[in-house]
């Protein structure tokens, strides 16, 4: 935890969306095809439109040239959609997926069927014949987790080894581990760390805030809950009934609601002098825009926001990764390669212009480099009751101002997890990509995050 002065308080969700994991032996395939116009999966996330500041943040931090920026956020939406319709095709046997190079242009998708290569070739993926499910992780994980001390810190699912890591901060604790557990040790690597995570303590993504007047930390996203504007935060930053003060010392609102641990999620209500923006504090200051909230895939560029150490980028390691703080486990958070320190907590993650998270904890810092986990942003969104605050409209053109309103189950703010069944306009349809909805994100605009059944 990397809060600021501040006692702990702090929870993790389950991961909507994209879970990668899987590995080895994999199989070249054709290269994705390049993004197209229209309703390509680029054109939902409008990553055609990603600021200078994001841009360049992307090139300083994962040494990128601007071609390179640019064709990786393309890529990253595109390989999204294609893992996601890969994943629904596969079922049960889908283990995992993610992408490589530095303009993230290679897709892997790992299957435990030989026969399903054909399938992920044709898409535009590579595949990887493994030998364990992303179920079979999960369950594995599931039980380390219940038994995991501060020992044995981070818990999570390789994506390219199909195995499950676990980091010993002593040694002989991941043994120990195993052994009470009962976990084969042919199904864990091990690997040391001389670093134990913890919550990052410490209305625009980014921004600095107080709690109770002392204790500080970041704003995650923005939202709205009716006609009351807030953002959506941290946990371990504080209880519901703790005041909070804006970066400006002014009076600002209380927390509502808090989960932590085994979560690490909350939202605070403001005041009526605070109003909700669809930005995220780039770099330099400059405003970042937010558009949706779609969770992007194993491999791709995210960058976070926080009122110490402001904008850095790096790359999505894991989903749904566990890790035991001091106070208590929390699960479901991702794990990423982006730096932080006390006081970034609760602040925005965010890749093109598509929210993923707000900051949990980590190790290490902005000089030497760290390891940073953050709370999926759409479980909280759920959980709360919130509206996400966004430039705008997705791509669609949805109804016209005298049209009627296409029948069915979609509704514009539902938070709809991969996998959900809806109805609009006489079909039914499945998410492929955990988002919350939007005006013109109806399923029929946006095949990227909807299939037709």
């Amino acid at each position: 935890m990397l809060k600021r002065h501040a006692r702990a308080a702090c929870t993790a969700l389950a991961a909507a969306g994209l879970l990668l994991a899987a590995a080895g032996g994999a199989t070249a395939g054709p290269a994705p095809a390049a993004p197209t116009a229209g309703t390509s999966a680029a054109a939902t996330l409008r990553t055609a439109e990603a600021p200078p500041e994001l841009l360049a943040a992307l090139q300083r931090d994962l040494g990128l040239t601007p071609t390179q920026a640019k064709a990786r956020l393309a890529h990253e939406a595109e390989a999204g959609a294609t893992a996601a319709r890969l994943r629904d095709r596969l079922g049960a046997a889908f283990a995992g997926a993610w992408v490589d190079g530095a303009d993230a242009a290679t897709l892997t998708v790992a299957t435990t069927r030989a026969a399903d290569t054909a399938a992920i070739r044709a898409a535009g993926a590579r595949a990887a014949v493994v030998t364990r499910t992303l179920a079979d992780l999960d369950a594995a994980q599931a039980v380390l987790d219940r038994a995991a001390d501060a020992g044995t810190p981070v818990r999570y699912a390789d994506p390219r080894t199909n195995r499950l890591v676990v980091e010993e901060t002593r040694a002989g604790a991941a043994a120990r581990l195993l052994a009470a557990t009962g976990t084969d040790a042919a199904l864990v690597t091990v690997v040391r760390t001389a670093e134990a995570p913890r919550p990052l303590y410490d209305l625009r993504g980014g921004d600095a805030y107080y709690m109770n007047g002392s204790g500080r930390c970041s704003v995650g996203f923005p939202v709205t809950k009716g006609t009351v504007n807030g953002f959506a935060t941290a946990g371990h930053c504080g209880r519901a009934g703790t005041t909070t003060t804006g970066f400006n010392q002014v009076a600002q609102g209380s927390f509502q609601a808090s989960v932590f641990p085994g979560n690490d999620m909350a939202w605070v209500a403001a005041n009526a002098q605070w109003t909700a923006t669809p930005y995220v504090k780039g770099s330099g200051g400059a405003n970042v825009q937010v558009t949706g909230s779609v969770l992007q895939p194993v491999g791709s560029s995210v960058c976070r926001s926080g009122s110490t150490t402001g904008w850095h980028c790096g790359t999505v390691q894991q989903h749904n990764t566990s890790v035991t703080y001091p106070e208590g486990t929390i699960s479901g958070v991702t794990r990423t390669t982006v730096c932080a320190e006390p006081g970034d907590s609760g602040g925005s993650y965010i890749s093109g212009s598509q929210a993923q998270g707000v900051t949990s904890g980590g190790s290490g810092n902005c000089s030497s480099g760290g390891t940073t986990f953050f709370q999926p942003l759409n479980p909280i969104l759920s959980a709360y009751g919130l509206t996400l605050k966004t430039t705008g409209s997705g791509p669609g053109p949805g109804p016209g101002p005298g049209d009627p309103e296409p029948g069915g189950t979609w509704k514009a703010g539902t938070v709809y997890a991969t996998g959900a069944s809806v109805t609009h306009g006489g079909a039914t349809y499945r998410c492929l990509q955990g988002h919350q909805a939007q005006t013109g994100w109806e399923p029929p605009a946006v095949p990227a995050l909807w299939q037709r059944v």
